[in-house]
């Protein structure tokens, strides 16, 4: 058990990366992101002894951490109203707007789109985001030629009018 925990931990540490992304699009509160990151920790840790290593283990963090995110999303959702704007992280704004623009128009997306969306951006082939999405490579080079579209529109809203 003491070396299951320490290999999980060892994990956890080096591909914290993902969870935090998730979180990021995800969520719009700092504590709300703390939140979510314990609960895919968790997640995570209670589908560790099952874990194959067939799979990458950034495939397996990435459909676990989706997963746990889609769930308290929609949990929270009939709890709550959804919120409008994306609270700016302390200081991120001045540092990097334009990422904050993007994180801005990519929390309007859907769910799914939100998913597709954290994986492209994370250098995923198609063929791996639609295994981890549990759908057809050609979908997802669908979604995501309208998700850039879409986003393009958000982002710069001017360019497309007639």
């Amino acid at each position: 058990m003491v070396l299951l925990k320490q290999e999980f931990t060892r994990i956890i540490s080096q591909h914290q990366g993902i969870l935090h992304k998730v979180c990021r699009i995800y969520r719009d509160t700092t504590e709300d992101q703390e939140d979510l990151f314990q609960e895919m920790v968790y997640q995570l840790w209670k589908a560790y002894p099952a874990y194959r290593k067939e799979a990458k283990v950034t495939t397996w963090m990435y459909k676990i951490a989706l997963s746990t995110a889609v769930a308290r999303y929609r949990k929270k959702r009939l709890v709550t109203t959804a919120l409008t704007s994306v609270e700016v992280m302390e200081g991120e704004a001045t540092v990097h707007p334009e990422r904050e623009r993007l994180y801005r128009a990519i929390g309007t997306l859907s769910e799914a789109e939100k998913a597709l969306v954290t994986l492209y951006l994370d250098d995923y082939r198609y063929e791996e985001i639609a295994q981890i999405l549990g759908v057809t490579t050609s979908y997802v080079g669908v979604k995501l030629h309208r998700i850039k579209e879409k986003l393009t529109h958000l982002l710069n809203p001017h360019t497309h009018e007639s």
